[in-house]
């Protein structure tokens, strides 16, 4: 009984320590520039983005630093 509750606390202790100790990370500003490049986003469908992003600009007619603008007819 003695050993399984020393190790329930070794457990409970390693688990407290181990989220505690992500806690105190922050970006530091020099590191920004690295997680802000385009390969870093999060996109679970590469190809569903592309094609959202190609309809948003061909309905909006603008150039929002994407690909290139439509005239606003989704014809391009």
């Amino acid at each position: 009984m003695k050993t399984r509750r020393a190790v329930g606390v070794i457990l409970l202790a390693a688990a407290a320590a181990s989220l505690s100790s992500c806690a105190a990370m922050s970006v530091k500003p020099w590191d920004r520039d690295l997680l802000a490049q385009p390969k870093m986003r999060f996109q679970p469908l590469p190809m569903v983005h592309a094609v959202d992003n190609h309809i948003y600009f061909s309905k909006e007619g603008s150039m929002g630093g994407d690909d290139v603008s439509g005239g606003g007819c989704g014809c391009n």
